[in-house]
């Protein structure tokens, strides 16, 4: 561990504000680049990496200081202790994309994992081999479904059409389903299209039918500036309903209470 060093955004201590563990108690480890763009992304200063690292000094507190890039996994880790991980119910992995960085998700999760918390891995769902490396010593997959409507690899421009990431999301649940729990998130904005989420829950039907589904309203933000109405997410809900046993609708939460 001491040897391994990566690109690390931040670390701080909060509340998990999304998905089916929300409102837990969670430690935050965030890693640097990111190599999709999200129209509604909520970090994209995360897409490049970050020059320093900011560490939150105690848990509770507003105080922070920064080290330079890259940082050793050994000194994430103490910031992890000081704290107080133990204490967490999680400690989220998350970016940025952190499977870019995989020698230093299994690092951390190696290091960390049997301190308390249960370690949930953060990830955009395509980086199958880097997952593969990785999925043995991490407790949750939290997986993201993107669609072609909001989100293109770097370099792509919005304005031409792509093909959808279907084919590599269902290549990369194959391997997360052998984590101990694994649960999928679309985030469903306006422009959203029904053919795309039902096309996702059925393939996520064929790999493990059982894995949770999560269709996550939008938080405004970027070039997202409208949430989705109640009828189409009621409407998405219920046909993927018809197809996979759990279906939720979870927005994002700590954007009400401030929280990072």
């Amino acid at each position: 561990m001491s040897e391994v060093a990566g690109n690390f955004v931040e670390v701080f201590s909060s509340i998990q504000g999304e998905g089916p563990h929300v409102g837990a108690s969670t430690l935050f480890v965030r890693l640097g680049a990111c190599d999709l763009r999200c129209r509604w992304c909520d970090s994209p200063h995360t897409w490049r990496p970050a020059d320093a690292c900011r560490i939150q000094v105690a848990r509770g507190a507003d105080e922070d200081r920064t080290l330079a890039n890259p940082v050793p996994v050994a000194v994430i880790v103490a910031a992890c202790v000081a704290l107080e991980v133990e204490r967490h119910a999680f400690v989220s992995i998350t970016g940025g994309e952190p499977l870019l960085q995989p020698e230093v998700v299994r690092a951390l999760a190696e290091a960390l994992r049997g301190r308390g918390p249960r370690i949930h891995l953060e990830t955009h769902g395509l980086a199958t081999a880097a997952l593969a490396q990785v999925v043995d010593v991490v407790d949750i997959v939290s997986m993201d479904w993107k669609l072609a409507s909001d989100v293109r690899r770097e370099g792509e421009s919005f304005k031409e059409l792509r093909a959808d990431f279907h084919d590599e999301h269902e290549a990369f649940l194959q391997v997360a389903a052998r984590a101990p729990e694994v649960f999928v998130k679309i985030v469903v904005t306006a422009a959203t299209r029904d053919d795309e989420v039902l096309e996702a829950a059925r393939r996520i039907a064929r790999v493990a039918k059982e894995t949770l589904l999560v269709l996550q309203p939008v938080t405004p933000r970027g070039a997202v500036t409208e949430r989705p109405g109640a009828a189409q997410l009621l409407r998405l809900a219920a046909a993927a309903e018809a197809i996979l046993p759990k279906v939720r609708v979870i927005p994002q939460t700590h954007p009400i209470y401030g929280a990072p």
